[in-house]
């Protein structure tokens, strides 16, 4: 899908203070090949629950990292329940067990976690969307997470290109707080992600 960056620049100017609904709609009338990606971290519920209001039967795509905490596993379990989500769930290669054996989880400056992270995250991610070849993709990236991400606006092209949509892009965590209280909505923040020391941090994927 070929998006210049003049249009997406008129885009973000003249969604930046849509309501999600109304960019999720905008979203699909340039494709409803779309799929929302999530690993059920916090506030993850958000954009799932928006994308599913609008479209019911988009494709959910799950990359597990083999990781997750036993909190954010019942989470997955009851997001997926409450919202009938359609979720197309993908794993590395290789086992959490064989990997604890061969490396466990390097640290960020261990030449070894460029390796790790290709392995549990990049490496399933990019089966995904091999598999799934979306052209419009449903995120929940924030500004204010990454200084790459502080880059990117509302509506952005991956390197694949990719139509990027994050519709909760200029809301605060109080903001999403008030979004699930108002559609009765869990959250989980006992979430870990191996690929990251910091919150601050890129793993990869989206940049």
């Amino acid at each position: 899908m070929m998006i210049t960056k003049e249009q997406l620049i008129e885009l973000n100017l003249l969604y930046k203070e849509a309501k999600p609904s109304d960019i999720i709609k905008k979203a699909f009338e340039f494709s409803h090949e779309a799929v929302v990606t999530t690993n059920f971290r916090p506030y993850e519920v958000a954009i799932l629950h928006a994308v599913n209001a609008v479209k019911s039967n988009v494709d959910v795509v799950w990359c597990d990292t083999g990781y997750n905490t036993p909190q954010t596993y019942r989470h997955a379990n009851e997001v997926i329940e409450k919202l009938q989500l359609i979720v197309s769930l993908y794993v590395p290669q290789q086992t959490a067990a064989y990997r604890d054996v061969v490396m466990g989880i390097p640290d960020v400056n261990d030449p070894k976690h460029a390796l790790f992270s290709e392995q549990v995250k990049l490496e399933p991610f990019r089966r995904a969307m091999e598999t799934h070849k979306p052209k419009v993709w449903f995120t929940n990236l924030r500004k204010g997470q990454t200084a790459f991400r502080d880059s990117i606006g509302v509506f952005s092209m991956s390197k694949d290109g990719v139509l990027k949509v994050s519709p909760f892009y200029y809301w605060s965590d109080a903001d999403l707080d008030a979004y699930l209280e108002e559609y009765s909505l869990p959250n989980e923040f006992k979430y870990f992600d191996p690929t990251k020391a910091l919150e601050n941090r890129e793993c990869g994927l989206h940049s």
